[in-house]
């Protein structure tokens, strides 16, 4: 089938094609069941890997070896969830856009879809590579690596567990409980999944160590983005809770956070960046430079146009 693709000799909007690529279980991020003599789909469902993994377009755009931990950024979460006759009102689902999400417009509780806010807010699919020694991975603290998968695996991909957090109201108990027993080895397998270098002759090595002074330097990046995970989410007295900044502290959009457990962001541990813009929780910023700019501004740091430009060449190799 590779060599029929690589010449164009596949229709890949031929739905039996579709079948037979689930057969074969070559559709990353999603699971069919196929039976009869006839081909039937009996079942289908979602995994992690819908969102956060792509591939490197090894055999055709969007086809190839894949690559996990990396957002797909290119995927339309809302256009399909949009196509549910379940949803109702698909505005907002359809306001969303490629590589985002909205994991505070609504939950499942195992019958029912429950709104949670009024009007949607996504946010970007973040990387699941590097996390290693991160602690408290979502963009707010909520919780570590297995608090946001059991949250997700339940309330947002509807999968048969239990979930329960009264910091946002929302208790879930199903019997029996399938996702709660998965998570520890989802954990150690993400925790596995190795930060991608930057391609060679991506960056500019020179100009990248000068950034690297700006950034340890007069920027004062390193306060907050502390080397070597280059966050500070684990610096506070007691490593159980968050260190955390309110929104208002670092220049960025308040709303998101407010819908969240902690009412703040999390420093965000620099990793591949030059694999996943755009950027800010809610890809506000569409390249390295913006970023630059948005804390020059916001901290009011003086960056000359030289400095600005190397910091962006040493954000590239981290």
């Amino acid at each position: 089938m590779i060599d029929a693709i690589k010449a164009g000799q596949v229709n890949l909007d031929d739905p039996t094609v579709t079948i037979q690529l689930l057969k074969l279980n070559a559709v990353i991020g999603v699971i069919g069941k196929v039976v009869g003599a006839n081909d039937n789909l009996a079942t289908i469902g979602i995994t992690c890997a819908l969102c956060h993994a792509t591939v490197d377009n090894a055999v055709a755009p969007g086809i190839g070896r894949r690559l996990d931990g990396w957002p797909n950024r290119t995927l339309n979460v809302g256009a399909i969830i949009a196509l549910s006759p379940a949803i109702l009102n698909k505005a907002p689902f359809q306001s969303w856009g490629p590589g985002k999400f909205d994991p505070r417009l609504q939950f499942f509780n195992g019958t029912s879809i429950v709104s949670l806010n009024s009007f949607t807010l996504p946010v970007v699919l973040a990387p699941a590579f590097g996390l290693k020694g991160v602690g408290f991975e979502t963009y707010t603290g909520d919780g570590p690596i297995s608090y946001w998968n059991n949250y997700v695996g339940v309330t947002q991909m509807g999968g048969h567990g239990s979930f329960t957090d009264p910091r946002i109201g929302i208790s879930i108990t199903q019997t029996p409980d399938l996702v709660t027993p998965k998570l520890p080895a989802l954990l150690e397998y993400q925790l596995g999944l190795p930060t991608p270098p930057p391609p060679e002759g991506s960056f500019n090595k020179a100009a990248a160590r000068r950034g690297g002074d700006v950034f340890n330097g007069v920027a004062g990046c390193a306060r907050c983005h502390k080397p070597p995970l280059f966050t500070d989410v684990l610096s506070g007295p007691d490593p159980n809770v968050p260190f955390l900044h309110s929104p208002f502290e670092v220049g960025t959009e308040p709303v998101y956070a407010s819908r969240s457990a902690t009412k703040m962001y999390r420093t965000t541990p620099l990793r591949a960046l030059w694999q996943h813009p755009p950027y800010f929780h809610d890809g506000s910023a569409a390249d390295l430079p913006a970023v630059v700019n948005h804390y020059n501004s916001v901290f009011k740091l003086g960056l000359r146009d030289k400095e600005k430009a190397d910091l962006v060449e040493y954000l590239k190799t981290l």
